[in-house]
């Protein structure tokens, strides 16, 4: 699958691991390189077991998350140029192989962090 983020902060989070332990703590972080890797392996979401990948409940726009740990989550949405769609207009996930990282959520708290 391809990979891409929705901001810079948060591409180093996940490109770096020292960025990751720092911002989310060694064990999440340890998490997020293994869920990252199982994404960059698949070639769809159906490949997918680990961290429970599902659709976002009540999401406005379609996105699934998956578990890091200590209640951490990642989320993300197809990044196709015209995402694949079922006949009933939401998101083909078998048939996505592009996703955009939106954040990383946990104890209520997102990354990267969103200034007020």
């Amino acid at each position: 699958m391809e990979l891409a983020f929705d901001s810079r902060p948060l591409r180093s989070i996940c490109e770096s691991e020292a960025e990751a332990q720092h911002e989310l703590g060694s064990s999440v972080a340890e998490m997020l390189k293994h869920r990252l890797a199982d994404l960059c392996a698949a070639t769809s979401i159906n490949d997918l077991v680990a961290g429970q990948p599902r659709v976002l409940d009540g999401a406005v726009l379609q996105h699934m998350v998956v578990d890091l740990s200590a209640g951490y989550l990642m989320i993300f949405c197809a990044n196709h140029p015209n995402n694949p769609l079922t006949e009933s207009g939401k998101i083909d996930w078998p048939k996505v192989s592009r996703i955009k990282i939106l954040r990383i959520e946990g104890d209520h708290v997102q990354y990267p962090r969103v200034s007020s």
